[in-house]
């Protein structure tokens, strides 16, 4: 007889769910021995920080509700650093956390795993957390928590099924089997009266400018939105970190990301009329809060709280390419050569700040990288100084570009990638320090069982490099930055994963190499790199 681990599976697989992640555990297993009897393809990490990071990635390359499922306690609370950077990039996830049975609810009946409330702890990293009681429950309330994952302004929401729910037999009168759902997903359109007013003061700008954030690629059609509208008006356009390809770098109009240089800053600042879509202009976007704008602003978010939440705006909250769209119906068209301009010179002008640096090695290395990955690849990118370095310099060239600039924890981009090469069966690239790597390294084993095409650029520099230069900024020293670390290139090699320690000047080569052979491979870089000088100090 069925029972309510089937009904999930049941009702996630009618959702149209064909990959879910996660790690097996006592008070779940009603739910994980139902996934033998589907056809649901299940990855297992080895940590379930990374089972949420993996599902992530999965979501972000598919454009898909990426799935989880976890076990009670120590399992749910262990994916929260992940959830997190989720929930402030706007990643639709549905997380599915086994609950301890329903006679020690909110008791303190010493059951493994327990916790006073569970739910309460992911309040913060979620949009919003439900408990199942009923078995009856499990179809509509997942449906509906599928559909608000993907609802602007997208991101995870959690739902928890105690163990006895999980294993009790459900009756197929009182619960029919579930063939197929069709969540309704809502995108919301902005206020006509906002729409007329942010026009009139677009066709009356002398200088107008846009700034595109990460909401823009999110949203389904929002890039092609954004391109039009910036084409109609002859705007050139920033793109944040978040935002990186919602314009081709190649277009006229694109000032690309350098979006922590002042010249950028000024552009900005510079604007009479400037256009920001999709982005709360937070703090690396700002220039770590020193961009004051000096002409009207004019805000579009999906997420009410963003709104004006640095800077005074006329706000519109909707969703972006429904807003684009609607803006583009109602400016005036006008001659591009001055935006174009615009784009162009503030290019130039990084180019020449670089110059003045001491970057060569960095430089070059972003640049061979970048001639060694084959455009349309989906990158990865942890929290260092390579990684830093993209957020400005990478030009995705029809791929995506992807980072944990949400949250800023360590460790994402291994797990990311290699379950968006499992989803897309193709090669990705992931980077990462040798101190974030460790945070994923035992993912080489999952990468291994599923034999994932994805490619591990690990720069090694002896320890939290990024950190070791801001305190010796700062502070005139470093002081618990160094790291012991193992051999990662053997230690790759020994789960039979085609393993290489490069130089800087082999290291293009050996990572193009990379992408004519299957299954994982890991690069090792030892390096030293350093961060552009800051400009907002």
């Amino acid at each position: 007889m069925r029972n309510g681990g089937d009904l999930v599976v049941e009702t996630v697989t009618a959702l149209g769910v064909s990959h879910v992640f996660g790690i097996p555990g006592q008070n779940a297993l009603g739910l994980f021995d139902a996934i033998r009897r589907s056809d649901l393809r299940f990855i297992s990490s080895r940590v379930e920080n990374n089972s949420a990071f993996g599902a992530d990635g999965y979501s972000r390359v598919t454009g898909e509700v990426g799935v989880l499922f976890l076990s009670t306690g120590p399992g749910a609370l262990t994916a929260l650093g992940a959830l997190q950077e989720a929930y402030a990039t706007g990643v639709p996830l549905l997380v599915i956390a086994s609950q301890v049975p329903r006679s020690g609810l909110g008791l303190r009946r010493g059951m493994l795993h327990q916790l006073d409330d569970q739910k309460a702890s992911a309040v913060n990293v979620t949009k919003s957390v439900a408990t199942v009681r009923e078995a009856s429950e499990i179809p509509s309330l997942l449906a509906d928590a599928y559909a608000l994952a993907q609802s602007a302004p997208a991101g995870p929401v959690w739902v928890e099924i105690p163990q006895d729910v999980l294993l009790d037999p459900v009756e197929n009168g009182y619960v029919p089997p579930v063939p197929t759902l069709s969540p309704v997903v809502t995108q919301r359109a902005p206020r006509a009266e906002l729409v007329d007013a942010a026009a009139a003061q677009l066709n009356s700008a002398d200088r107008p400018v846009i700034l595109a954030g990460g909401g823009v690629r999110r949203s389904p059609g929002g890039p092609a939105a954004l391109v039009a509208l910036a084409e109609k008006i002859g705007a050139p356009v920033v793109s944040t970190v978040g935002g990186k390809g919602a314009i081709p770098f190649e277009h006229p109009l694109s000032a690309a990301s350098w979006i922590e240089d002042r010249y950028t800053t000024e552009l900005l600042e510079g604007a009479d009329v400037l256009l920001a879509v999709g982005t709360a202009m937070g703090e690396v976007t700002s220039n770590y809060f020193t961009f004051a704008p000096r002409g009207q602003l004019i805000h579009i978010d999906a997420e009410a709280r963003v709104l004006e939440a640095n800077h005074r705006a006329l706000a519109l909250h909707a969703d972006a390419a429904t807003a684009l769209s609607a803006l583009a119906e109602k400016v005036d068209a006008r001659d591009t050569s001055a935006g174009v301009a615009a784009a162009a010179t503030l290019r130039k002008s990084v180019e020449d700040r670089l110059a003045t640096q001491n970057v060569d090695v960095e430089l070059t290395l972003m640049s061979d990288l970048r001639a060694a990955v084959p455009g349309g690849t989906h990158t990865f990118w942890d929290m260092t100084i390579a990684g830093y370095w993209a957020w400005s310099a990478w030009d995705p060239r029809g791929g995506a570009f992807h980072s944990a600039q949400g949250a800023g924890g360590l460790g994402f981009a291994f797990p990311a990638a290699l379950a968006a090469a499992i989803a897309t069966g193709e090669r990705t690239f992931a980077v990462s320090g040798d101190g974030g790597a460790m945070y994923s390294i035992a993912e080489l084993a999952t990468a291994r069982q599923h034999d994932a095409k994805v490619t591990w650029l690990i720069v090694d520099d002896g320890g939290y490099g990024i950190l070791r230069e801001y305190m010796t900024a700062t502070f005139g020293a470093a002081t618990a930055t160094e790291l012991a670390r193992p051999d990662f290139a053997a230690l790759a090699a020994s789960f039979g994963i085609a393993a290489h320690t490069a130089t800087l000047e082999s290291v293009g080569e050996i990572i193009a190499g990379t992408f004519d052979t299957d299954g994982p491979a890991v690069v090792v870089l030892p390096a030293l790199l350093r961060m552009f000088a800051p400009t907002h100090l």
